[in-house]
């Protein structure tokens, strides 16, 4: 009895050291890309801001479609492929088999740091067409700013979960052939083997 509650116990803060982990990556990682979000804007100004807005939000939309595309894969189609030696395949099963951790990092970790630096990129906007007499009200201006904002990620997301779904495959072995890159020139595995086969 003692020992099953001790695993049960080992069980429990595995998703919490994962949650923990996460949490913290995302803190530090806001802060540091906020900084140099902010360093950037500070030194190129409003046309930089626009650009760096739309870079920021197009990362956040792509991210998105990765981990729902990772999510939706089934791990069996791409055996096959594997025992073909396709480029990029070993990697699309690992994704796959870490598909929470995936998921979890692009969806959440990205995902809320994109829209962080994003806030911090519109302030900047507002500010610099306040600075250039462009806006009479800044309050009005941030307002539909961040209203902007919110609706090309929103819709961004939506298209892009649309197409994350309906060729999942295709983007999982996409993002597989960069890691098998990555890998290649890094010299080191990026994600572990793990589980067993998951059939769609």
């Amino acid at each position: 009895m003692a020992s099953g509650g001790k695993n049960r116990l080992n069980k429990d803060r595995g998703p919490l050291r994962q949650g923990l982990y996460m949490g913290l990556v995302t803190f530090i990682l806001s802060i540091v890309l906020t900084l140099m979000a902010n360093s950037i804007l500070t030194l190129f100004g409003l046309v930089a801001a626009v650009s760096i807005l739309f870079l920021i939000i197009f990362t956040g939309i792509v991210f998105d479609i990765i981990g729902i595309a990772v999510t939706a894969t089934g791990e069996s189609s791409f055996h096959s492929m594997a025992a073909k030696k396709v480029f990029g395949s070993v990697q699309a099963i690992r994704l796959i088999r870490h598909a929470d951790r995936v998921s979890s990092f692009c969806n959440d970790v990205v995902g809320d740091i994109c829209g962080t630096v994003s806030g911090a990129a519109a302030a900047s906007i507002v500010f610099n067409l306040f600075l250039l007499g462009l806006v009479a009200k800044q309050a009005v201006a941030s307002l539909l700013i961040v209203a902007l904002v919110a609706a090309f990620t929103v819709g961004g997301k939506a298209a892009g979960k649309y197409f994350a779904l309906h060729r999942c495959q295709e983007i999982t072995h996409r993002v597989g052939c960069l890691l098998a890159w990555l890998e290649l020139k890094l010299g080191l595995q990026i994600l572990a083997e793990k589980g067993r086969m998951r059939r769609r």
